[in-house]
């Protein structure tokens, strides 16, 4: 269960079992003009239409579990079927040398907006320049459709550079959250050794 909290000044105590993080919003209202970078990118952005659970779940967690990704594993079976497979989510992978190695979640559902829902790399891709690619390819992807609002979140669980990277990509931040959940590590949605950088209370 996630709990949201209002803080004035000062430190609130997390119970024991509990993660806390910091929830940055930000936002592109336009469309942004970018140079084309006609090099070759060493991987594709491919489009998966009906995708598998199985595989979409396994993706996930190579990605996501360094960072405590969980929203998609605590899904029922039916219920993550019916998301990622509904025709206003748009699922990508990014492939290199003929393996799954990124995750690309777009979600037109609401009208005239587009939320990214989900973007990350294995660690295979990390440093490659690839993910500024890809983002770039997002981007354009979501002004294909009639939006006007181009939207993401994250928090300081994620990478350390997720925020400047997106405010690098053009969003701006506008609003800020702080999140309590249960600890996914201690729930059994995900193994107790992994984002050690995050101390299990």
């Amino acid at each position: 269960m996630i709990t949201k909290i209002q803080l004035e000044n000062g430190c609130i105590d997390v119970p024991a079992g509990k993660i806390a993080s910091v929830v940055t919003y930000l936002e592109m209202r336009e469309r942004l003009a970018m140079t084309k970078d006609l090099s070759p990118m060493d991987c594709e952005l491919k489009r998966v239409i009906t995708p598998d659970t199985e595989w979409y779940k396994t993706l996930f967690r190579r990605i996501g579990e360094s960072y405590l990704w969980y929203g998609r594993l605590i899904l029922q079976e039916e219920k993550l079927k019916h998301l990622i497979c509904h025709p206003s989510m748009e699922i990508y992978t990014v492939q290199y040398k003929g393996q799954d190695e990124g995750l690309l979640e777009l979600d037109f559902r609401k009208t005239a907006e587009c939320e990214l829902t989900y973007f990350g790399l294995t660690d295979v891709l990390l440093g490659k320049g690839i993910g500024r690619r890809v983002m770039n390819r997002a981007i354009e992807i979501a002004w294909e459709h009639p939006i006007h609002r181009f939207w993401l979140h994250t928090c300081t669980d994620d990478h350390p550079a997720a925020v400047s990277f997106y405010v690098r990509s053009g969003f701006r931040p506008f609003k800020r959250q702080i999140e309590i959940a249960d600890d996914p590590r201690l729930i059994g949605v995900l193994p107790r050794d992994v984002a050690p950088q995050i101390p299990i209370i």
